[in-house]
């Protein structure tokens, strides 16, 4: 058991087995498809969904998201079905630069909302996209600084609404309860012990708020997570 001691500073060394290029396929193509009952239970994006998403859907009519490291792409699938489910017209697009993970993306249940396209966000800023949501689900803590930067820059110019980037908190209790809830989910995936080394890397609050720059706020989001968000009213002043 690691000492409470260990997760006071953020463990900026510690590597993933997912993100390792010898990680085993087997292993991470089962890990990708247990993401989905992962996120359900903790990621919270149907609350994101409900109470700022949804919103935009509705007064607007329709609109368009980028998810940035999708992975697997279960929430990108997940906030288009929420939405056709709503009546309302939702166009995602979920992006990685894992050959890996764009091909599981690729390859699961189709969904003629979202699209998945294997390549950075700084790509699509080159290309002069936009889009009215920018989201990430728990990516942030697998950044450099400088990574980080280059991320957040780039939401803030993909987006023409709002950017909301979902991660981990770092705690003790977040550590010690997600191995005692999730180690079954473990078993022959990569989720369990992986998901330990992302509290280790993931940020504190005051953490995030000192790593970002001032236009963006980090929010609540239940007891595990840290909601990092950006309105682009918020900088034009509209």
């Amino acid at each position: 058991m690691m000492p409470a001691g260990l997760l006071r500073e953020r463990a900026v060394d510690a590597v993933e087995d997912m993100d390792k290029a010898d990680c085993d396929l087997r292993r991470l193509n089962r890990s990708y498809a247990r993401f989905p009952m992962v996120n359900r239970l903790l990621s919270g994006w149907h609350g994101i969904y409900r109470e700022q998403i949804r919103p935009l859907l509705v007064s607007q009519g329709a609109a368009t998201l980028l998810d940035i490291g999708c992975g697997g792409g279960d929430v990108a699938r997940n906030l288009a079905g929420w939405a056709r489910r709503d009546g309302l017209a939702l166009e995602v697009t979920g992006i990685d630069p894992d050959e890996r993970a764009f091909r599981f993306a690729s390859h699961a249940v189709p969904n003629d909302a979202v699209t998945y396209r294997k390549c950075f966000s700084s790509e699509l800023v080159a290309e002069g996209r936009r889009f009215d949501v920018v989201i990430s689900n728990h990516i942030l803590h697998h950044l450099t600084p400088e990574q980080l930067a280059g991320v957040l820059d780039d939401s803030e110019q993909l987006c023409t609404g709002w950017a909301i980037h979902n991660d981990l908190r770092r705690s003790a209790a977040a550590y010690y309860l997600f191995g005692a809830g999730f180690w079954p989910l473990g078993l022959g995936s990569y989720i369990c012990g992986d998901g330990l080394t992302s509290i280790r890397r993931s940020y504190t609050p005051d953490e995030l708020r000192a790593a970002v720059p001032p236009a963006w706020q980090v929010e609540w989001h239940g007891p595990w997570h840290n909601l990092l968000t950006y309105r682009q009213e918020d900088r034009t002043g509209a």
